[in-house]
């Protein structure tokens, strides 16, 4: 059935350009960062920006990165292509599920994780980008275990478990 309307199809090709341009753009814009151990030897480049940025102050997290709190940004699993070797770490979390800890076998860094029943996201802590352009975290997790003089923006939405 053909538009009474002469215009309708030039108009109907217009935004359709108009869409292959914006995704053609986007593309273009993408971040990408790569987050990699001391030494080099283990790399996480991922591609987009992170679904969760989050602050955690469990017990765990503390022993984990020998500071106060952890900060980590979650990515689709998609979006993360790793470089190097790697030796993994298991420990089982507070809900019971089994996280696996990446570190290079070399300096120590754990550079990603993965947490069973989330296996869709990698988890990458955030000092492996070693980029202070990187955006604030959002959540702030298990802060009935954070020290006293630890202080997170008021706007971040806060949770009792991860």
């Amino acid at each position: 059935m053909q538009s009474k309307n002469r215009d309708m199809p030039t108009i109907f090709v217009g935004l359709i350009t108009c869409r292959r341009l914006e995704r053609f753009h986007q593309k273009l814009i993408t971040t990408t960062r790569t987050a990699s151990c001391n030494c080099g030897q283990l790399r996480a480049e991922v591609t987009g920006e992170p679904v969760r940025f989050s602050v955690c102050h469990c017990d765990e997290c503390q022993r984990r990165t020998g500071s106060v709190f952890a900060v980590q940004a979650r990515f689709p699993r998609e979006a993360v292509h790793l470089k190097g070797e790697g030796t993994e770490f298991v420990r089982t979390n507070d809900e019971g599920a089994k996280c696996r800890f990446t570190f290079c076998s070399t300096c120590g860094s754990t550079v990603f994780y993965v947490e069973e029943r989330r296996e869709e996201h990698i988890a990458i802590p955030v000092g492996g980008f070693a980029d202070p352009t990187f955006p604030s975290p959002t959540v702030s997790v298990y802060e009935e275990s954070s020290h006293p003089w630890v202080a997170m923006p008021a706007e971040m939405v806060r949770r009792l478990q991860a």
